[in-house]
């Protein structure tokens, strides 16, 4: 008979910025699945330089196609998911106080794309008084997150293009007025899956 059991210990984990002195705007963006943090980052090339930037990349890594060749990134899989969410929710939390070292005044933005949603809105769930604003980008709500525990600021979006093709037709209307039902304000744009600089700036005003 098995026994599982646990160790803990010290880890290194992978993320990107911008020039971050000075900064009193920062983003925070959650990569989605199967991409790594410094491929993501490429999606705020447009970004307006006011912002600051950091991209965490989430600590599963895998090959995308076979057992060699180009590499992703996940935050969690169903196995063993609770400890997933325990854990990246420090991880960040860690992140946020590291950058507020040099950056105390800062306003921070939360925003997750496709499987990162689900991160950043748990993240946001444990403090959202962190956070200026969330931005959900075409991803699914977290059944196991209330609004509740959100802060009423209104500060709530999702954004999705018009050609994404992991929703559509009925399963999009269905997302659509469940972002709308939990408050979130909803921004369509002209795209697939994707980032679409003008809406993000747009949201960020």
């Amino acid at each position: 008979m098995l026994n599982e059991a646990h160790i803990e210990f010290s880890q290194k984990r992978r993320y990107y910025t911008n020039e971050l002195r000075g900064k009193s705007k920062v983003i925070l963006a959650l990569h989605g699945y199967g991409q790594l943090a410094q491929f993501f980052a490429r999606k705020f090339a447009q970004l307006d330089p006011s912002y600051g930037l950091v991209i965490p990349e989430g600590p599963h890594r895998f090959y995308l196609e076979g057992s060699s060749g180009r590499v992703g990134a996940s935050w969690m899989t169903k196995e063993w998911r609770a400890q997933d969410i325990e854990e990246n929710t420090r991880y960040l939390l860690a992140l946020i106080e590291k950058v507020k070292v040099a950056n105390a005044t800062a306003t921070f933005y939360l925003l997750g794309f496709s499987q990162g949603g689900a991160t950043a809105a748990r993240l946001y769930q444990y403090r959202p008084a962190l956070f200026e604003k969330l931005i959900l980008w075409a991803s699914v709500f977290p059944p196991d997150v209330s609004v509740q525990d959100f802060n009423e600021t209104g500060n709530l979006h999702f954004a999705i293009g018009d050609e994404d093709p992991y929703f559509q037709d009925a399963n999009k209307q269905e997302v659509l007025q469940t972002y709308r039902n939990l408050g979130f304000k909803i921004h369509e744009f002209k795209g697939k899956h994707d980032i679409e600089a003008a809406t993000l700036s747009a949201i960020l005003q």
